[in-house]
């Protein structure tokens, strides 16, 4: 039996591209995966948008892999992301496995920000590098966001990294997701122990809420600063 397509939700500020190193490694492995760019995001022309049509364009992409026959993939979401695949999942259940890298598990009615005001204050190197827009949205200085995103990367992969950061809404931030997929679809919370943009406990936390965590010592981007070993967690919870 074939493994599932793995299907790849970038993080705020980011795009499809940030999961290349992954995807190849991936490749190597034999696991098929599929990285969406979010609106706004990437190389994609459409406009941002909220949480919810973040969660649509994700669906969209899944519906048009089930028409080809490409059914309950392995759904995984990074940072931010973590919001995407949780709110896909809500309305999209056929999904065989959310995989939740350094992200938010969000429960029904939660939202990124009443998730963090929920639980015990932590401060993070990523609140000094955001800075909001006139238009609704925040940027990152592209000094201060290198250790709170990057910290544990190679210095050429960051460089690429900072220059193809884009602008991310606030609205996708403080809107919540409909419904509760952890309490019926297999996940798997991967702890980043060094990460300096969602702490650390608080990840703990969210860990809680899934099936399986994994630990991994290294910072916010484990698909740039541990490829292999993330790669072997997805390898293994696809071929399950």
């Amino acid at each position: 039996m074939s493994s599932p397509l793995v299907v790849l939700v970038h993080g705020a500020w980011h795009g499809a591209w940030c999961w290349a190193p992954l995807q190849t490694e991936l490749d190597r492995r034999g696991i098929a995966s599929l990285a969406v760019d979010l609106p706004g995001h990437g190389s994609t022309g459409a406009p941002f948008t909220d949480l919810h049509g973040d969660a649509a364009a994700v669906i969209e992409v899944l519906e048009s892999q089930a028409a080809l026959g490409r059914t309950a993939p392995v759904l995984v979401g990074h940072s931010y992301g973590g919001a995407v695949i949780t709110e896909v999942a809500s309305r999209h259940p056929d999904v065989s496995h959310l995989v939740f890298l350094a992200a938010f598990a969000l429960q029904k009615d939660e939202s990124v920000m009443s998730a963090l005001t929920s639980m015990p204050p932590r401060e993070v190197g990523l609140s000094a590098a955001m800075r909001p827009g006139p238009d609704g949205t925040t940027v990152l200085d592209p000094v201060a966001a290198v250790p709170a995103l990057y910290g544990s990367c190679d210095a050429a992969v960051v460089e690429a990294a900072v220059k193809r950061l884009s602008p991310q809404p606030m609205a996708t931030m403080v809107q919540a997701v409909t419904g509760s997929p952890l309490d019926t679809i297999a996940s798997t919370y991967v702890v980043c122990t060094e990460d300096d943009a969602v702490h650390p406990d608080h990840q703990a936390i969210m860990a809680e809420r899934c099936t399986h965590t994994v630990t991994m010592h290294t910072d916010h981007s484990p698909f740039a600063s541990m490829t292999v070993e993330t790669a072997e967690v997805l390898e293994r919870i696809a071929r399950s």
